[in-house]
């Protein structure tokens, strides 16, 4: 498969997942600290953007009981085979990459720098698709009953953000550099609560200061669409990291997304991106409640 036509399948599966009302960004399910979030099987280490977007659609589309991966060479490496007849699940390998041009017109060697995307794609299975796994490499089933509040304490807390209570509206003032909520006591459930909370502590990350995500239109879409999509990326990302089952905050722009995702397949691996650099942020310094340092290598996991 070309670069283009991996552009153009990933972000057809993005809208088709929109179209249907479930965003592929988003894990209806909590099981507990990290168990939502997709996670190689083998190595421990979190997907990360565009891949944690592909995982959720699979698992959720599949029915799959824990959002565990391996690719083919690791599960053999386990002494695990892939049932017969199984379908892979394609992810990829994302990142802007800064190359030296041939500019003609170019005076200094920072002149002829340019950055290209580089984009390589892999596939993965399922655990539920194997046979053979080594016993105790799965995680064992979580208590039934949610209790990841701690968890969403400790992101919050962690930030350093100003919260603000008080009233009946949710957002981040970039003018005053705060979150303003709601008392908790307003929101029917604690979930409810810190996906709010989480929510606009993405968008708090944008700061200038922070992960100087400046608020600008983009082609096919509009500055605030925008944000609210890397926003809603991004708060499901730690969701996934407290265990928290994630929930479309702002359906009034599924239509701008939509538009614009038709017109641009890049969009969404952008958006992706600069999702999970919010939400690398955040966490930095957290304990992960899985393994894990993000994947920095060309294996797919």
């Amino acid at each position: 498969m070309s670069k283009i036509d991996l552009y153009q399948s990933v972000t057809d599966r993005i809208v088709a997942a929109l179209e249907a009302g479930a965003p592929p960004w988003i894990c209806p399910w909590g099981r507990g600290p990290a168990l939502s979030a997709p996670v190689n099987l083998g190595s421990g280490r979190p997907y990360q953007g565009i891949n944690v977007l592909l995982l959720n659609l699979q698992a959720m589309s599949r029915g799959f009981a824990l959002n565990r991966w391996l690719t083919y060479r690791q599960a053999q490496a386990l002494g695990a085979q892939v049932r017969r007849g199984e379908q892979g699940t394609t992810v990829v390998f994302f990142k802007m990459l800064e190359v030296q041009g041939h500019a003609a017109q170019a005076t200094q060697p920072e002149d002829r720098r340019k950055v290209v995307p580089l984009l390589r794609a892999f596939t993965v299975f399922n655990a539920a698709q194997l046979e053979g796994l080594p016993e105790g490499l799965l995680p064992a089933p979580a208590p039934q009953h949610w209790s990841p509040v701690t968890a969403a304490d400790e992101v919050l807390a962690h930030s350093g953000a100003v919260i603000r209570y008080g009233g009946t509206q949710a957002f981040y003032s970039p003018a005053q550099d705060c979150i303003q909520l709601p008392e908790p006591g307003r929101f029917e459930t604690a979930d409810a609560y810190y996906r709010v909370a989480l929510h606009e502590l993405t968008h708090w990350s944008g700061h200038a200061t922070r992960c100087n995500r400046p608020l600008q239109g983009r082609q096919h879409i509009e500055a605030y669409a925008f944000e609210e999509l890397v926003a809603e990326i991004g708060s499901a990302f730690l969701c996934g990291h407290c265990g928290l089952p994630g929930s479309l905050q702002h359906a009034s722009y599924v239509q701008d997304w939509l538009r614009a995702l038709r017109n641009d397949r890049r969009l969404i691996f952008t958006a992706a991106a600069l999702a999970q650099k919010a939400s690398d942020y955040l966490l930095t310094g957290l304990a992960q409640p899985d393994a894990a340092m993000a994947l920095h290598t060309q294996e797919a996991a």
